[in-house]
């Protein structure tokens, strides 16, 4: 259903780091997920572009009416007009003369029939017989799509300024829904980190995401999924209100940036495979619901054929050459993959800061780890040695813990508080850490408790501090960037043009990652192995928890017998199935010596 110029995307990346990515690549044709959690954040940028663009600027004060949406909604109406404005002037430059119109195709696939035609064209160019050739080719270009990311569940409720609760519909989540909602844009909405009701059924209320006349959606949904039966179910209750996923996209429960959804030991090649074996079942089962929504309405469905409702399957996480995009697309036959963390070090697609840039750029897999600083509970994808990172033990050894919580995104906790506090904050800490000394605990347990308490970082601030260092709204010395990559950077070891990326991902010249890296589903074969050894530790073994362990495990033992199988055919260029197959019995053996004394 969804129509990409490229094969490829650009996932969020924490509050800030993909936050104006559109603004910088949209015009060559590349999809990009910008997140709009935090729209203090967004309203900073929106103010720097507009200065940069001499577009006037009118600030959504933190005391406006509906300000959260709002600001959300101007930033992303800022972003439409840049883009459209950038790529309008590009599709009006001349062709053949190394413009930034002949990147935008020297950019493209080699599939695509827009390289094609551009690459024949270039071959018999002669300026007095092509001029309409030219202007067909100009007429077939397409920006890249400027897709917008809502955590599903980071959805706070809000008072007003009486302290009185606001209604549901002014919560961030929803709040974050209407600012996309009525925006100009014409993308696709990412919904992520589970599944909401209310906030899905919130998306009923706004007709750019159902079909017009024409049978085309302006605002088109993306499911960010775990698995197909979480596919199915979102998809089923989407349907019955008339709404179409345009996209599922799978993501690796721990080999990704950012949080990491740990599943029940679901393996990508299992996923993958069941997704391919049954995708039709998905247009089967929506379409009846979709169609009877529209009779109730009166509206009419119009539709064309099946490709038109059929959801497109894509893939993110981990993916780091080309051999394993062919593995994707080939023989699981994804419609595209996605690729974050390798883009932290595309300076031009991305806002990152250079001390940053200069921390990945070093980071090796050692330096990469599977934290627990974020307040959702969740595990955080991480790199030592981050901004954030010092700057947190710095005020701790100073004797002030926490943050001051001044955005208030991630206020889940009520253990010491009547309204939801968050536990990165500092009222928190000092509150969890005097409850810890009247426990009566000593030595090494206690220790160990309030360190659990004190590792907790205010992402809401420190995600999207990078961006506005490296845009010259803060000041380096404030030093509190936070960064969320996947183990995946740890093979990209410097930073890279665009053109450099992008020709890695397609297979166009050398690759930029060494022939011993670690095949991506032996990656995620070990960083489940190790997630369930640190689980293991925390629990005896007659814990009702254990149960959901040894699921686990029964799960990772069939995904492994799989990566075997994958291991014994046959490689597509570029692959790494020698590391698969190694790695894959390493980690059996690890998991059978892991459960072998219950």
């Amino acid at each position: 259903m969804t129509q990409q110029i490229h094969q490829f995307h650009i996932p969020v990346m924490g509050t800030g780091h993909s936050i104006d990515s559109p603004i910088r690549i949209a015009h060559l044709g590349i999809d990009s997920v910008v997140s709009v959690v935090d729209d203090l954040l967004c309203e900073k940028i929106r103010e720097y572009y507009s200065s940069l663009y001499e577009i006037p600027f009118e600030p959504v004060t933190s005391v406006a009416e509906d300000g959260r949406a709002r600001r959300i909604t101007a930033y992303l109406d800022l972003m439409a007009e840049i883009v459209s404005e950038k790529f309008t002037r590009m599709k009006e430059l001349p062709l053949f003369e190394n413009s930034e119109k002949d990147r935008y195709f020297q950019l493209l696939p080699d599939s695509s029939e827009l390289k094609k035609g551009y690459v024949q064209l270039k071959a018999s160019f002669n300026s007095g017989q092509v001029k309409s050739q030219i202007d067909l080719l100009t007429s077939m270009m397409r920006a890249g799509s400027i897709d917008v990311n809502i955590m599903a569940k980071v959805d706070a409720l809000r008072n007003d300024r009486q302290g009185k609760p606001l209604s549901a519909a002014y919560s961030d989540a929803s709040a974050a829904l209407r600012g996309y909602a009525k925006s100009t844009l014409s993308s696709s909405l990412v919904l992520s980190a589970g599944f909401n009701p209310r906030l899905y059924g919130y998306l009923e209320e706004f007709r750019d995401f159902y079909r017009d006349q024409y049978g085309v959606v302006k605002k088109k949904i993306i499911l960010k999924v775990s698995d197909f039966r979480s596919a199915m179910i979102q998809g089923k209750f989407l349907a019955k209100k008339g709404l179409e996923i345009a996209e599922f996209r799978i993501e690796s429960g721990l080999n990704c940036g950012g949080h990491a959804f740990v599943s029940d030991g679901h393996l990508m090649p299992v996923l993958l495979k069941e997704f391919k074996e049954k995708k039709e079942q998905l247009a089967a089962a929506f379409q009846p619901l979709i169609r009877s929504y529209y009779e109730s309405k009166g509206w009419v469905y119009p539709v064309a054929d099946d490709s038109e409702v059929t959801p497109a399957i894509t893939v993110q996480g981990g993916i780091g050459n080309h051999g394993e995009v062919l593995r994707l697309t080939k023989e699981y036959e994804m419609d595209a993959t996605g690729w974050g963390s390798p883009f932290l070090l595309v300076p031009e697609a991305v806002c990152v800061d250079d001390e940053t840039t200069e921390l990945l750029e070093k980071a090796g897999e050692k330096d990469l780890y599977l934290s627990n600083v974020s307040p959702l509970g969740v595990p955080f994808n991480n790199v030592r040695g981050s901004g954030a990172e010092v700057y947190t033990k710095k005020m701790i050894e100073q004797g002030y813990p926490g943050s001051k919580c001044p955005k208030k995104f991630l206020v889940t906790n009520t253990e010491f508080t009547e309204h939801p506090i968050c536990t990165a904050s500092s009222q928190y800490q000092l509150l969890k850490i005097s409850q810890i000394n009247e426990s009566g605990q000593t030595g090494e347990k206690k220790s160990e408790e309030i360190g659990k308490v004190l590792e907790k970082s205010c992402l809401c601030t420190n995600l999207g501090a990078g961006a506005l260092i490296k845009l010259g709204i803060m000041n380096p010395s404030y030093g509190r960037q936070e960064v969320c990559p996947g183990p995946n950077i740890a093979w990209f070891n410097r930073t890279y043009t665009l053109e450099e990326m992008v020709d890695h991902i397609y297979g166009r010249g050398e690759s930029l990652v060494p022939k011993e890296r670690p095949h991506m589903f032996a990656k995620e074969c070990m960083m489940y192995v190790d997630y369930l050894e640190e689980m293991m530790g925390q629990l005896d073994s007659d814990a009702p928890e254990m149960k959901k362990l040894l699921r686990m495990k029964k799960n990772l033992d069939q995904g492994m017998d799989l990566c075997l199988e994958i291991a014994d055919g046959e490689a597509y260029p570029g692959e790494n199935l020698d590391s698969l197959r190694e790695l894959t019995l390493q980690q059996k053996e690890r998991l059978e010596t892991l459960f072998s004394n219950l």
